[in-house]
């Protein structure tokens, strides 16, 4: 399917679109953005009856086949789900952005960066190959860069924008090499393929190596524990990023990576373990730390993070039961946190601040998002008739029949008592209570500020009403293509049971803790005095002192001056040529050979010799020159001697040239040497001379192997046939590595003009 390719390379064009327009235009004309998202959800939509009816679709076309390597998309139910999830959202936050960004000076450029993140995004989730998979993962990071850096003059975007970067950048390491590791057992890098090779991946001696390449690929990208902290750092983009980024795509990217490989490891202890330590451990971390946030961002990334955390949990289980739940809580979240990331935005544009402190009574300005952060905190606190309730009921299904069900249903009910804190702490405190200096007079929004997160909070009831929907189209053939067996059937009441007591007692401790609790910076700062021995310091030290090390290792290794290069490097290979000389010494050296030496040969040795002596000792910069000079054409008879004419024209070539541009650079240089001390002249001797000896036994040892004649032969039996050529040398150099040579030329050539340009250069007094 030619238009599959289209449609998710259809936004990097339209980015390049965008980019001709200009920013004049654009400005009057913003609302054109929105028209690729809308379309590729309504043609996304078109693939939602048949995947989820066990359908497939795809499209293949050969990139680098030679390395098994191709564009290869794949469109299933799990695909399906999250393409409409990032058109979707993409689209509201597109109509979104148009008014909150209203007059802002770089609103173009935030559209393109917006287009190649959703571009990157759609490649991520439909690629059937790994590697290519691998590539739009990479492209998410880089565009997510560019958004959250988005107010470039604020230093702590920037510092985020790195943050989030490199660990990111790091997880799309470990993916790369997760794939070559992968794709090397399995014998393919196609994914559907894979499945056939599941014994290969799942009993090779290289599983646990295979995991945990998988586990940090998808643990950066998702914000798991250790790895969470540059979620909350990223809150520094504009709302709509975090909207779009933090809640719909990118992070449930990690996600998607272990759904999509669950089929292959879902049987593997570690695999389960793993997920469910580490997915405990975040959710658990995370929604303690929204009780000191006071930033509604703030209080979103980490109820964000613990959300995904839940996710992982819930795929870590393993189960049909646990796999429907994460599917419908990844619909649940991407509902009600875009709603609230929308709504808090507005609050700010509105008001000029996100401290929940300093909100109250918004009600009587904004009573329309006031319904949406309502709905938005039912939805995430599980109160029926929301979607949130059907995911809630469903963990606490997940984690009551399995091994351990005590330790993790406590462990889900404490979480989601946070999640209720969360959603109604932003959802609704902002909006009730006593007016404050900041909500005495609020202006009316556009009708899109409000009515895009209304419209996703409505959604979230309606799929609470109605769960049919979820579970046709999505959770019985997710869960048949992912766990075997179709999806648990899905109703808002299952009547009077324990789960229903569960979801009774994590409501009323939420909503008790949301009105005993009151946020405020005191507690922010005593939760700021851990941050010691947080996993951001612990990181931000290793870095710190990790930079100390490199300068260290820059001034001692690169420290400006080329003799300290050249005398590192021979001290490198030194040693390599002295490991091998002693470890395998197969050095011989014909004596006969030696006393079979013209008396020509005899001179021109001698020669060389003296020469060599001769510019070692000397102070003066022009004799040293003379003296390489003499010894370049003493090598040129060397070759004469030997039948290699060519060759000795050359390096007669080479060495003139080279004589003469050292005397123009060197000639205004002062006329002797500046020498230290007798030590460093002691101590390069010493390094050349065991240098050049090693050298020589290694040159030795190769005259003394049975040389492989295949390549001379293949050069002898075609040099004339294909190149019309008879001389070996010449015709490999012209035809043969033609583009080598002539590359080669133009360095030489760039060379030249920089040495022309140092020579023209006349700087004045002070300047000298």
């Amino acid at each position: 399917m030619s238009t599959l390719l289209f449609a998710i390379l259809s936004s990097f064009l339209f980015a390049i679109l965008l980019f001709g327009i200009g920013q004049k235009v654009f400005a009057r004309i913003s609302w054109f953005a929105s028209i690729l998202p809308i379309s590729l959800f309504t043609y996304f939509l078109s693939f939602l009856g048949p995947t989820s009816s066990g359908e497939t679709f795809s499209y293949l076309t050969k990139w680098v086949p030679s390395a098994g390597v191709n564009l290869d998309f794949r469109m299933d139910s799990l695909s399906t789900l999250f393409t409409l999830l990032i058109t979707g959202v993409g689209s509201l936050v597109f109509l979104y952005t148009m008014k909150y960004l209203k007059g802002h000076k770089y609103l173009l450029r935030f559209y393109i960066y917006l287009s190649i993140f959703m571009g990157a995004m759609l490649g991520l989730v439909t690629s059937n190959n790994l590697i290519s998979l691998f590539i739009f993962w990479e492209l998410t990071s880089i565009s997510s860069f560019f958004l959250i850096n988005f107010k470039n003059t604020e230093r702590a975007s920037r510092k985020s924008a790195i943050t989030a970067l490199s660990i990111t950048g790091f997880g799309g390491l470990a993916l790369l090499a997760f794939a070559v590791l992968a794709g090397g057992l399995a014998g393919t890098y196609s994914i559907s393929e894979m499945l056939n090779s599941s014994e290969a991946l799942n009993n090779s001696s290289f599983t646990p190596i295979l995991l945990i390449l998988l586990f940090f690929a998808a643990f950066t990208k998702s914000a798991q524990f250790p790895f969470h902290f540059w979620l909350p750092g990223a809150m520094k983009a504009p709302t709509p990023v975090s909207t779009y980024l933090h809640s719909a795509t990118m992070v449930k990217a990690g996600i998607y990576l272990l759904l999509r490989f669950s089929p292959h490891f879902g049987d593997n202890e570690i695999f389960s373990t793993v997920l469910i330590t580490v997915g405990s451990i975040t959710m658990l971390f995370a929604g303690f730390h929204t009780l000191f946030r006071t930033d509604m961002k703030g209080i979103l990334a980490y109820s964000t993070i613990g959300a995904l955390g839940i996710i992982i949990f819930l795929i870590g289980i393993g189960t049909n039961t646990s796999i429907t739940a994460a599917i419908v809580f990844i619909i649940v979240h991407a509902l009600y946190k875009a709603t609230l990331f929308l709504l808090t935005g507005t609050v700010d544009h509105q008001t000029g601040t996100r401290d929940i402190t300093q909100l109250g009574g918004l009600k009587k300005h904004l009573p329309i998002l006031f319904v949406a952060g309502l709905l938005a905190a039912v939805s995430s606190a599980g109160i029926p008739p929301s979607v949130g309730f059907l995911g809630k009921d469903l963990i606490y299904e997940s984690t009551l029949h399995g091994n351990q069900s005590i330790l993790l249903t406590t462990i889900a009910v404490i979480t989601n008592v946070f999640m209720v804190f969360a959603g109604f702490i932003v959802g609704v405190k902002p909006f009730v209570g006593k007016v404050t200096e900041k909500t005495i007079e609020v202006n009316k929004p556009h009708w899109l500020m409000w009515f895009t997160p209304l419209l996703l909070a409505i959604t979230g009831i309606v799929f609470g009403i109605f769960p049919g929907i979820i579970e046709g189209l999505f959770t019985n053939s997710i869960s048949q293509q992912l766990s075997g067996s179709e999806g648990m059937h899905l109703k808002l009441w299952h009547g009077f049971t324990l789960i229903l007591l569960l979801s009774f007692i994590t409501i009323s401790l939420g909503l008790l803790i949301y009105f005993l609790w009151k946020p405020s910076s005191k507690k922010v700062r005593f939760m700021e005095g851990f941050n010691i021995a947080s996993p951001k310091h612990i990181l931000l030290k290793f870095a710190e002192y990790f930079e100390q090390f490199s300068y260290f290792l820059t001034r001692v290794f690169q420290n400006g001056y080329l003799r300290r290069y050249v005398m590192i490097l021979l001290v490198l290979l030194t040693v390599v040529f002295g490991v091998h000389v002693f470890i395998n010494p197969r050095v011989f050296l014909s004596l006969k050979e030696i006393r079979g030496l013209e008396v020509s040969e005899i001179i021109v040795c001698v020669v060389m010799f003296v020469s060599i002596l001769y510019t070692v000792l000397t102070r003066s910069r022009l004799s040293a020159i003379a003296g390489m000079g003499v010894l370049g054409y003493s090598i040129c008879f060397i070759f004469m001697f030997y039948g290699a004419p060519d060759l000795a024209m050359t390096q007669f070539l080479i060495d003139t040239l080279t004589v003469i541009l050292f005397v123009l650079v060197l000639y205004r240089l002062p006329k002797y040497l500046r020498l230290s001390n007798n030590t460093n002249r002691i101590r390069d001797g010493i390094i050349a001379t065991t240098f050049g000896t090693f050298l020589a036994f290694t040159i030795i040892e190769i005259m003394n192997e049975t040389p492989i004649k295949k390549t001379t032969e293949f050069y002898a039996k075609n040099a004339y046939e294909m190149a019309k050529g008879k001389n070996i040398v010449n015709v490999i150099l012209v035809d043969f590595r033609g583009f080598d040579t002539m590359i080669e030329i133009i360095v030489l050539s760039i060379a030249a003009l920089g040495v022309f340009a140092l020579l023209k250069l006349y700087l004045k007094k002070h300047e000298k």
